[in-house]
């Protein structure tokens, strides 16, 4: 009989790689719907793979919730995170400041930095992501692209300058493609999840596993009928939500507020 792993919280120290998640939306896996109705994602890939690289059970956590503004990311997620003790933090955040007008990038770039210190300061590794780029298929995808492009630029270099870990989604231009995308354009299709995860394993120095589809053939632009019910379907309820004050993630908690255990599956 195989021995029966102790439960996540009172191991939770004794683990050789405990992997925290924190984030909005991208972080906590919205376009890669399961049949069940949860969500998977990147960061639940990337726990994947690090225990099927190392052989190793590994503990993993997600804090990450849509919506969230880097502000409330940090304020929510950032010390029950590391209060959990973990050895390994993926931070990503400022996306959906980004698509705001009037975005502090100052404010971004200052508490960022801020936060990857706070996380190494608390005895783990962070690990900084580049969101992927969505521009290409978004109304005023301009603005924001220019946006995303000085942020990324920031972000690289506050990783040299501290030392750590940048996966750089942002500047991945096969991700830039449509059929990497789920049909609100803002989010990545379970494809998109599997090649960011591919990306912060790499970084990381794992191999990703052998059975990910990590590329996708090209798609055909929209059509006029298509593209009136993308804007009718997904942008104009964006739109609402932002004039009315309220967020795609209001009520909703984090899917992995506690370790659990990942472990490694036999290929």
């Amino acid at each position: 009989m195989a021995e029966e792993l102790p439960s996540a919280g009172s191991a939770a120290r004794d683990t050789p790689i405990r992997y925290v998640a924190i984030g909005d939306s991208f972080t906590e896996g919205v376009g890669d719907e399961q049949p069940d109705g949860s969500v998977r994602g990147w960061a639940d890939l990337v726990a994947q793979g690090i225990a099927d690289a190392t052989g190793e059970p590994i503990q993993y956590a997600n804090l990450a919730i849509r919506g969230r503004l880097l502000r409330a990311i940090i304020a929510e997620q950032l010390e029950p995170a590391l209060a959990l003790g973990p050895t390994l933090v993926s931070f990503n955040g400022g996306g959906n400041d980004m698509l705001r007008p009037g975005t502090d990038m100052a404010w971004i770039v200052r508490e960022t930095e801020r936060t990857l210190r706070r996380i190494r300061e608390a005895g783990a590794e962070p690990v900084l992501l580049a969101g992927a780029n969505p521009t290409g298929g978004l109304p005023s995808g301009g603005r924001v692209a220019q946006k995303g492009d000085a942020l990324t630029a920031a972000a690289g270099h506050i990783a040299k300058k501290l030392g750590i870990r940048f996966s750089d989604n942002w500047h991945d231009t096969e991700l830039r493609g449509r059929q990497y995308w789920s049909r609100d354009r803002l989010h990545l299709a379970p494809v998109g999840h599997h090649r960011v995860a591919s990306n912060v394993l790499r970084t990381l120095g794992y191999p990703h596993p052998a059975d990910w589809e990590i590329e996708a053939a090209s798609i055909p632009s929209p059509t006029r009928r298509e593209q009136l019910a993308y804007t009718r379907e997904h942008v104009l309820p964006w739109i609402n939500r932002r004039l009315t004050g309220r967020s795609s993630g209001d009520g909703r908690t984090a899917k992995h507020p506690e370790f659990i255990w990942v472990l490694p599956r036999e290929l």
